[in-house]
């Protein structure tokens, strides 16, 4: 949904090594058993690749995989390559590509929809892009620079006055979000793991040796390792490890109608696009009849995912038509037809949290989402699913690694 395009300003420094320990050998004998607290992009890929990995999962959500206060809810997340310079997530979406093809595949159902992702450089601050290029080579994803007159005549509909020249990305375009949320927990189901729908009580987790979880309805989940993998809730559990790194900030989304019988906006005949302006606005073309999807992706106010009620601002709505009469003239009177509010969970360096929990070797620590990390759940749960059990070392990671050992 929102806060796909985030940029990553580094505001402190993270160690640079994941930590090596893996699960205590005795207990791989028994078949260990790991429960994994939330089921949405990063938790519930990771239960499924810990359970393909032979180990006993059972798997926890309070609402639902998908549901519309997770941030993997709602219909469309942004599935792109381009990242800007010295960063991990190039190199984890490309593995992200192949295993959500992988499991299309295996699944018979598509989840990814290659529209193509285009870059409009509207800043003269170009570094950004510029940076991306070398790591996309690098990574093996396809993209084309493009000048704007090559745009123009690809895409007659956008108005490319201020963009500079772009980046475009043929192989990648927009996943089906909630859906394939419960695709995994079906897969997850059927496989063999077991999926309570019941919350975590916060009551004593941070008191270590974490021996067992209280849950809504009173039992308690006893297992050998616990993954956290609860988005913007991850604060509230974890107060004195994470209170202070990740902020849950309302994200407002905005879907426009075309007029009746016109495709130019969608998903055949317009890319996802990112405009880096003075603010960064992106969007999604109409492929799932809900219209043209539109979005600031501007750091909202503080929110609360449980009880925040999800209503758009107005002043975010004219910010937002503004931008669209600007860029889509044949948009300007398009009527709003569907809003949602959505939230990043944001980290203060916009870099997800992979690690173990500094005073619990039983526990690990997978969020900060900061709404671009839904693309990546199927290689970050693969990463997961190798570093509980065998230590895997991963290059791609190493900035996520957030405590002093």
């Amino acid at each position: 949904m929102a806060g796909t395009f985030t940029r990553i300003f580094p505001c402190r420094a993270v160690p640079c090594i994941l930590d090596s320990r893996t699960l205590d050998h005795s207990k791989m004998k028994s078949k260990p058993h790991i429960g994994v607290v939330g089921a949405g992009a990063f938790g519930g890929w990771t239960a499924l690749h810990l359970l393909e990995r032979g180990v006993r999962v059972t798997l926890l959500d309070a609402w639902g995989p998908g549901n519309s206060r997770a941030s993997s809810g709602g219909e469309t997340r942004i599935m792109r390559g381009t990242y800007g310079p010295d960063q991990p997530y190039t190199a984890l979406a490309a593995r992200a590509l192949k295993l959500w093809a992988h499991y299309e595949r295996r699944w018979k159902k598509q989840f990814l929809h290659r529209t193509g992702v285009l870059w409009l450089v509207s800043n003269r601050d170009d570094a950004f892009e510029r940076g991306s290029l070398p790591l996309l080579r690098h990574a093996h994803i396809n993209f084309q620079e493009l000048s704007v007159p090559q745009m123009k005549k690809r895409w007659p509909q956008i108005n490319f006055a201020g963009v500079h020249w772009g980046i475009f990305e043929p192989e990648c375009g927009y996943l089906d979000a909630r859906a394939s949320c419960q695709a995994v927990a079906d897969a997850f189901v059927s496989e063999g793991g077991v999926y309570r729908q019941l919350a975590v009580l916060p009551d004593g987790l941070e008191n270590g040796p974490l021996r067992s979880l209280t849950l809504s309805d009173g039992t308690r989940l006893k297992a050998d390792y616990y993954v956290f993998a609860c988005g913007p809730w991850m604060g509230k559990l974890f107060p004195k490890t994470l209170g202070g790194l990740i902020r849950a900030t309302k994200q407002d989304i905005f879907f426009f109608g075309p007029p009746a019988g016109d495709s130019r906006f969608s998903d055949a005949s317009l890319p996802v696009w990112g405009d880096h302006r003075e603010r960064f606005f992106y969007g999604i073309p109409s492929g799932d009849r809900r219209g043209l999807k539109l979005a600031d992706d501007t750091r909202g106010s503080d929110f609360d995912p449980t009880d925040g009620e999800r209503v758009v601002s107005p002043a975010t709505l004219k910010r937002v038509r503004e931008y669209l009469a600007f860029r889509f003239p044949a948009m300007k009177d398009a009527p709003l037809i569907e809003t949602r509010v959505c939230q990043y969970e944001q980290t203060c360096d916009s870099h997800l949290i992979v690690d173990r929990h500094p005073r619990m070797n039983n526990v690990w620590l997978l969020g900060g989402g900061s709404g671009h990390g839904f693309k990546h759940g199927p290689a970050l749960g693969e990463i997961i699913a190798g570093l509980i059990l065998k230590g895997d070392k991963v290059d791609a990671v190493w900035r996520l690694s957030r405590f002093s050992r």
